[in-house]
């Protein structure tokens, strides 16, 4: 069975910088790509980035695109979000997800979530 379990977040201020992790088990991570979404009070469930599961291929949302960079460890099974100039815009909760034959950032493609990792930024 599939399991992802996010870790990382935080508190931190304007400008600042963060990293993600996502430890994934339960599945070969070179048929899975790996996406990261985040949700604010109040807002809809957004894809912020992933990554194809064997080539890297990665693709960005344009609000984080040159602050953020996703990637992955194969051989600890962990992905990244390291996130650069951080902004209060930023806040929200940071959810993992994968599935089978997903790409993209639209959630409903994807059917294994983490529990999530709060980030908040201060102004």
């Amino acid at each position: 069975q599939a399991r992802l379990v996010e870790s990382g977040g935080g508190l931190v201020e304007l400008g600042g910088s963060l990293t993600l992790s996502c430890v994934a088990s339960g599945f070969r991570l070179e048929y899975y790509a790996v996406a990261w979404f985040r949700q604010a009070p109040g807002k809809e469930r957004e894809g912020v980035s992933c990554i194809s599961s064997s080539d890297d291929l990665t693709l960005y949302a344009d609000s984080v695109k040159g602050r953020f960079t996703i990637s992955k460890d194969s051989s600890q099974k962990t992905y990244y979000l390291q996130m650069n100039d951080l902004r209060p815009e930023d806040t929200a909760i940071y959810y993992c997800a994968t599935s089978r034959w997903a790409w993209g950032l639209k959630p409903l493609e994807y059917d294994t979530w983490g529990q999530g990792t709060q980030v908040t930024v201060s102004s």
